[in-house]
């Protein structure tokens, strides 16, 4: 008997209509679910940018695109705010500048205390000096530490009293503040047996200066102005100073450098 012949109707699909419709929908919430994704990823990048761009905004108003200021080696140098060179010298006509040494440190060199020097310096002129007795020589002492405002005077007032102008004057004399006295390692020296020698040129033909020039530097003493110095001072063969320990060292050349290169 023969089959019946085959209805097309009721060969069934791969998949049925429900289950089309079923995935399809699926298809579609799952796109849209990577979409909604997708979205929220690249919100979050945009907030965290502009998060960014607002933190690292320079100050000052600039905005985004605006030049940084450059940075600090490029920028243009104000000269005039400029600092000086710490190895350019603090002076004036020549003069150096010097710290006023302290009254505690003072000592006395002769017997009504009127003459005073460090005490480091003070030790060793005595001992000079005793040396220099031993041998027939006497060293006097004329002057030591000066206070600015003594040389407030001896700047000033003399400089009137002789007419002098101030150039003329800073040859022979410091301004206040610039004088090698005020240090307390200064000393002016006269030959006690030729007085009329006393702060002059002349004595650099004493027994004294002789004396002076070749047993000084033994007792750590040396002559602060000689002929035709760098500072344009005066000669000045009775002016000394102490450079026998570390402070009285740097005082003095720390400050020389500035006016003549160390040889």
């Amino acid at each position: 008997m023969p089959e019946p012949p085959v209805q097309l109707s009721t060969i069934p699909d791969d998949i049925p209509e429900a289950l089309r419709e079923i995935s399809a929908k699926s298809r579609s919430s799952h796109q849209r679910g990577l979409g909604l994704v997708m979205y929220g990823l690249l919100g979050l990048g945009a907030i965290a940018l502009l998060i960014q761009l607002l933190i690292f905004q320079p100050r000052g108003g600039k905005g985004v695109g605006e030049n940084p200021l450059p940075p600090p080696e490029t920028r243009p140098v104000d000269e005039s705010k400029s600092t000086p060179d710490p190895a350019e010298p603090d002076n004036i006509l020549g003069h150096l500048s010097y710290e006023e040494a302290p009254i505690s440190e003072l000592q006395a060199v002769t017997s009504d205390g009127r003459i005073r020097l460090r005490r480091s310096a003070a030790a060793k002129f005595r001992e000079m000096q005793a040396a220099a007795r031993a041998e027939g020589v006497i060293l006097t002492p004329i002057s030591g530490f000066r206070s600015v405002q003594d040389q407030e005077y001896l700047f000033f007032k003399i400089k009137e009293q002789r007419a002098q102008n101030t150039a003329k004057r800073a040859e022979v004399s410091a301004p206040p503040g610039y004088s090698e006295h005020h240090t307390g390692y200064a000393i002016d020296m006269g030959d006690g047996k030729v007085p009329a020698t006393n702060l002059a040129t002349s004595f650099e033909n004493t027994a004294a200066f002789r004396w002076l020039r070749t047993n000084a530097a033994r007792y750590s003493f040396e002559l602060s102005f000689p002929k035709d110095n760098p500072q344009g001072i005066s000669y000045e063969p009775w002016h000394w100073r102490f450079v026998g320990d570390s402070h009285s060292l740097d005082t003095f050349y720390k400050a020389k450098n500035i006016a003549e290169p160390l040889k």
